[in-house]
């Protein structure tokens, strides 16, 4: 009988190991991954990425404080802080990068090849050499694109302000994503006939006198997802009121603070879709090389009323463009 209750405890102890073995394998266990995130600067679009990402990953199972370490990192603008947080978060051996947006993207991508990398916020993977191409990555980097029809916005502009001459362009030009939306945004507004007044500022500081220079000059002012406007959202907001001029943004979060109106992505969402992401690498169910790039799913239209109406604009009238 005691012989019996022996064997019968060994099979029951080699149960649970095994039962201990299989759970660490699915992101609802105890094993704690180390999860690094760095955000280039701080403001409500890249802010409500990194939300986003955080509540994909609890959706898949990876809890913070639980089974889930984040070692969150904010360079606020700085390419020295990109470099040294880059290098930290690579040192403290990750299991796992999220860079949020393109500076800090290629920050991480240069300080490894081996980490797995997932990006958001960031328009274009390929030019901004992270990737070989959205559909195969090729290499450790995956994530989503915040790339939207500029085509829209523009067409949304010009449906505010159909008689306008002359549109404003503001963005910083030492961002990569920023430049590319701004070209595509000169040839719609050339093909629509329009003509464009560009101006562009380096850091913050330079945002008002910019704003204010520009907005004396055109009948409206486009601004696409730029790292360094969206931080002095509410400045520019303040300048395009007190001057009368309509300004669509490639952000809706802008929106909010300085903008008239947006047809673009909701960050948290897109946020939520890159942890969901990252949940499939940590889980070992796939690796970024194989990774299509994904897009956001929804677009909506975003009018901030309390501007329109001290624009002398009524809010009803502007919509979505076909």
């Amino acid at each position: 009988m005691r012989i019996k209750k022996i064997i019968m405890g060994m099979a029951l102890t080699s149960l649970l190991l095994l039962s201990g073995c299989s759970n660490k394998k699915s992101g609802s266990t105890a094993t704690v991954k180390h999860v690094g995130i760095l955000q280039v600067v701080q403001h409500p679009s890249l802010d409500e990425a990194n939300k986003g990402f955080k509540e994909g990953l609890k959706e898949n199972g990876y809890v913070e404080g639980k089974n889930l370490k984040i070692d969150y990192q904010n360079a606020q603008n700085s390419q020295d802080n990109l470099k040294s947080m880059s290098e930290k978060l690579v040192n403290e051996k990750s299991d796992l990068i999220l860079g949020i947006a393109t500076p800090a993207a290629q920050s991480v991508a240069n300080a490894t090849q081996d980490i797995p990398i997932v990006v958001t916020a960031v328009t274009d993977l390929k030019a901004a050499k992270l990737v070989n191409s959205d559909a195969k990555p090729g290499r450790n980097v995956t994530g989503t694109t915040d790339m939207v029809s500029i085509d829209k916005q523009i067409k949304l502009l010009l449906s505010i302000v159909p008689k306008a001459k002359t549109i404003g362009i503001m963005y910083n030009a030492g961002e990569a994503n920023s430049k590319i939306q701004a070209d595509l945004a000169v040839k719609a507004l050339k093909k629509a006939g329009v003509k464009v007044l560009i101006k562009t500022a380096n850091t913050t500081n330079d945002v008002q006198q910019v704003t204010e220079t520009l907005a004396g000059k055109v009948q409206g002012i486009y601004v696409p997802t730029d790292n360094t406007f969206a931080s002095a959202s509410s400045i520019i907001g303040k300048v395009v009121k007190e001057k009368k001029i309509p300004l669509v943004a490639g952000s809706t979060d802008q929106v909010k603070t300085g903008g008239l109106a947006s047809i673009g992505i909701d960050y948290e969402a897109l946020g939520k879709q890159t942890g969901k992401m990252a949940a499939k690498i940590l889980d070992g169910k796939a690796k970024p090389k194989d990774m299509p790039v994904e897009r956001a799913t929804d677009l909506k239209l975003v009018v901030n009323k309390k501007m329109a109406k001290a624009l002398g604009i009524d809010p009803a009238s502007i919509k979505a463009p076909k």
